[in-house]
């Protein structure tokens, strides 16, 4: 028996140190990190991009990682960072069990091809509001993008309170005299880690794709504003990404008070009376109590990291000369109904609301969003003010200084979808994006297996822009004739995107901008009364 045992111990041994050998170990610059292999994808899950300021520290930029002494595993994905668990349970996101939260959360992951030489990057940047959301969801998966040749990035950043906090005592205390943009500090710093690391992977730091949906095609929009991220990208993918207005950091600004002002407005609501109060609260606690009232977490124009508004920054022509892909989705609000107005009574309630509220564009308005099937058009409205007008106007504005723009309409309902409700809702293209349509978030609509072929066409396209920087020849770029892929049970090219659609928000928000009125998701029967007609509007 004596020889039998030795010989089953040393085959064992064997065996651990033949898979430990398969383990892929890479020297970065950081540091050295083992992964683990899914087939010829390397792994790398939860590696820190910087030091997380937390508790006294909190509400700084992110400080750089020293490099570290030996081999890290980076086999398990980091926590998210801190954000509200009272998630709806009935909501189409909510995920199948709270996520593991921490302060301590600035990781990436990436995945890349074991024979990787100078690959192309696609950086993903989650949505959620930036108030939730996570790098670890599994949609979010990159081997099947790394299938395809490219080494995939995905990244934590801070959010809610803790990511976008401004303060007067925060700006204060700032070499710059600014506060808030955290969470967008955050992204820079992971860009930042990118392209001095990345080479070590098999990536090519001149290619670098930022790429998000939702807040994270917000993202995209920031960064692309931002001087201080320029030169870490160099292509753009904005998936439903909404350019609203912007607080300011020191001044009201359309009807919005400061965000310092709502940071003190904020401390006395959670009884902190000084920042240090504030520093020794609680994460979770301090998220929970912030969200309860009602702290809204968005990017700040600070003259520094923002120097300005979006629309300002993209009509001078001042944001990163970068190829763009962006679209939207044909259902964005089915699942986002909280964005939707009441419906009134009747139809004729409907048209008499608008009429009063758009005088002169009331005509034009109706005859885009009519009366007749108004509870379909209170939701065409508010996806056109928020991700429609975005979506061309990024392609248009990227045309102008130059750039190749592309442009999808997501249109693709299943029967699982249709029978919730929801065709082409917020977030629906990203399955087939990634190649992951299953496992889905508990309440998301079962996905068929027969869309694989719609879903093999999506990863072409994304992953054909990110090594390129077209996504094929298939889809012709936006151009003159405003052609864009429109997207069903099959894609096919197709021009005209939404007729009118584009030129009545844009008057609208020329009009508001003008007279120091909001523009986001406040458009028709929740819209202000039109102002006045201004300079170099209509």
């Amino acid at each position: 028996m004596k020889p039998f045992r030795h010989a089953a111990i040393a085959a064992a041994l064997l065996l651990s140190g033949t898979a430990l050998a398969q383990e892929p170990v890479v020297g970065a610059p950081s540091g050295s990190v083992r992964g683990t292999r899914e087939g010829d994808i390397r792994v790398f899950k939860g590696i820190p991009y910087a030091v997380p300021p937390v508790g006294g520290m909190r509400w700084r930029p992110p400080a750089p990682m020293q490099p570290w002494q030996g081999v890290r595993d980076a086999k398990d994905f980091g926590p998210a960072c801190v954000q509200s668990q009272s998630r709806t349970p009935t909501s189409v996101y909510s995920p199948a069990a709270p996520l593991p939260v921490s302060e301590d959360c600035l990781t990436l992951n990436i995945w890349a091809p074991a024979d990787a030489k100078k690959a192309p990057v696609f950086f993903w940047i989650h949505g959620g509001a930036l108030s939730g959301g996570s790098s670890r969801e599994p949609m979010y998966d990159g081997r099947k993008m790394a299938e395809q040749g490219v080494i995939v990035v995905s990244i934590n950043y801070r959010l809610g309170v803790l990511g976008w906090l401004a303060h007067p005592a925060l700006s204060a205390e700032s070499p710059q005299k600014v506060s808030g943009n955290y969470g967008l500090l955050d992204q820079m710093a992971a860009l930042a880690w990118v392209k001095h690391n990345i080479a070590a992977f098999g990536g090519d730091p001149a290619k670098v794709t930022i790429a998000g949906e939702s807040a994270g095609g917000l993202s995209v929009m920031f960064l692309m504003e931002s001087p201080l991220a320029r030169g870490t990208f160099s292509k753009a993918i904005a998936q439903s990404a909404y350019m609203v207005a912007m607080p300011e950091l020191k001044k009201q600004a359309y009807g919005a008070p400061s965000a310092e002002a709502v940071g003190t407005m904020l401390a006395a609501g959670v009884q902190a009376p000084d920042l240090a109060a504030l520093r020794g609260m609680d994460a979770q606690t301090l998220t929970d109590s912030a969200a309860k009232l009602g702290f809204f977490p968005f990017g700040v124009v600070d003259g520094l990291v923002l120097p300005t508004q979006m629309v300002d920054a993209f009509d001078q022509g001042k944001q990163a000369p970068v190829p763009i892909l962006t679209g939207f989705n044909q259902g964005e609000i089915r699942s986002l109904m909280v964005l939707a107005p009441k419906a009134p009574a009747t139809a004729g309630d409907y048209e008499k609301a608008i009429r009063e509220k758009y005088g002169e564009f009331a005509d034009a308005f109706l005859k885009l969003y009519p009366a007749a099937d108004y509870k379909e058009s209170i939701l065409a409205t508010s996806r056109d003010a928020l991700y429609g007008w975005t979506t061309e106007r990024l392609a248009r504005k990227q045309a102008a200084i130059g750039q190749p723009a592309w442009v999808y309409l997501w249109d693709h309902g299943y029967p699982a979808m249709e029978a919730a409700g929801l065709h082409a809702f917020h977030a629906s293209e990203l399955p087939y994006v990634f190649g992951n349509l299953a496992p889905l978030p508990p309440k998301w609509p079962a996905m068929p297996e027969g869309d694989r072929p719609l879903s093999d066409a999506m990863l072409g396209y994304w992953t054909s822009f990110a090594r390129t920087g077209t996504p094929g020849a298939a889809w012709p770029a936006f151009g003159k004739a405003r052609t864009y892929l429109h997207i069903t049970d099959a894609p096919r090219a197709e021009s005209g995107l939404m007729p009118g659609m584009y030129d009545q928000y844009e008057a609208v928000v020329c009009r508001r901008r003008a007279a120091g009125v909001a523009w986001n998701w406040n458009a028709g029967l929740a819209s202000p009364k039109l102002p006045p007609r201004a300079a170099g509007c209509d």
